[in-house]
């Protein structure tokens, strides 16, 4: 099949993608989250000349078709690229799976299953006590056997959100989930070595099972250093675009558990490129999906293929309203778990509603 059209849907926070092709198909992506009108602007202007006209009949041609865009865009590297391609990415998968009338993860080789997933707090404005109340009744409520909290501060450089709010956090929260619930800690770039590694040690006295980007993500040396002092996995990688730095950080051990995006990297064929590569290390596997859009359907479908997958998927428990009314029927927990949802290409029906409130641009 050839692709015929691609159509963007978008606002700041989203952007959803269709691509039609020759034989009558259509198939729903979407790039990565935030300034994401940017998004859609490059995919027309930079990306769509390298695919449409192109011929997809396989998961390695969108493979194929992704690199294309990446290499002939060299010039401009990183984020907003691969941003872009993701949302074309994602929805050849979409659009090959309806074609041959099976899921995503079927195509790969899979099958929808239930996926436990641990919750993830995306707030460092709520108080110890009130954030270690929430999950206890989360607990209770959704069955959730892991959580993740945030601690430091957003590229805080040893700046807490408030003094001493990193030393309250883990132990509230631990008395209120119990030493049976798995907890994580989410430092997102916040700490130098020596700081990370303090904290880091504080994080295994309260049996903290995994330690996320404890240092500025670009500067791999000093992850290192604090994954090679602390017992406890440190996981990284969510902002990491180029696949050649993926090597590197595999290769030096940077990390112990890797967190591609997928809609940050480019898509699902290059997120699966980075669990590939860190299956043949022996290291885990634990995507980043951070929201309730596409990308945690998305993560759901991959998480249910790759052999090193991390036990636990993440899996917002904010109730965000940008993303709400994006697709019908949304995820849900129960007993800890959230099933892939099931039918041709993603599974999932996107909103007319939403997409009708869009701003629509089409290159064809």
């Amino acid at each position: 099949m050839k692709i015929r059209s691609i159509e963007t849907f978008s606002n700041e926070k989203l952007c959803i993608v269709r691509i039609r092709s020759d034989d009558g198909f259509e198939g729903y992506g979407q790039t990565a989250p935030y300034h994401a009108n940017i998004s859609a602007l490059v995919l027309h202007q930079q990306l769509s000349p390298h695919v449409l006209g192109k011929e997809v009949n396989d998961p390695q041609d969108i493979a194929a078709l992704a690199e294309t865009c990446i290499v002939r865009e060299h010039k401009f590297p990183g984020s907003y690229l691969c941003r872009a391609v993701a949302g074309i990415e994602t929805a050849l998968w979409d659009l090959l799976g309806k074609r041959e009338g099976l899921g995503v993860c079927e195509l790969l080789g899979g099958k929808p299953r239930a996926v436990e997933v641990y919750g993830s707090s995306m707030r460092r404005d709520i108080a110890p006590e009130q954030e270690a109340e929430r999950l206890a009744r989360l607990k209770q409520t959704s069955g959730f056997r892991a959580f993740k909290i945030r601690i430091g501060n957003n590229f805080g450089y040893n700046e807490d959100v408030w003094p001493g709010r990193t030393e309250q956090i883990v132990p509230a929260v631990r008395r209120a989930i119990g030493d049976e619930t798995l907890l994580y800690a989410d430092a997102n770039s916040g700490f130098t070595p020596e700081r990370a590694i303090e904290v880091g040690r504080m994080l295994e006295q309260y049996g903290v099972c995994h330690y996320e980007e404890p240092c500025p993500y670009p500067e791999l040396e000093w992850t290192k250093q604090v994954a090679d002092a602390l017992e406890i996995p440190v996981a990284g990688g969510e902002q990491d675009t180029d696949l050649a730095h993926w090597k590197r950080m595999i290769a030096m051990h940077a990390v112990d558990i890797v967190q591609p995006d997928i809609c940050y990297i480019g898509g699902l064929s290059r997120a699966l490129k980075v669990a590939n590569m860190a299956n043949e290390h022996g290291m885990t596997c634990t995507p980043h999906a951070a929201n309730l859009s596409l990308v945690t359907v998305f993560t759901l479908h991959m998480m249910a293929v790759i052999p090193n997958a991390g036990r636990f998927m993440e899996f917002t428990i904010e109730n965000d309203a940008w993303t709400r009314d994006l697709y019908a029927k949304p995820l849900e927990v129960r007993e800890g778990r959230v099933m892939v949802p099931e039918g041709p290409g993603w599974g999932v029906d996107i909103n007319t509603g939403w997409l009708h409130q869009a701003e629509y641009r089409i290159s064809q």
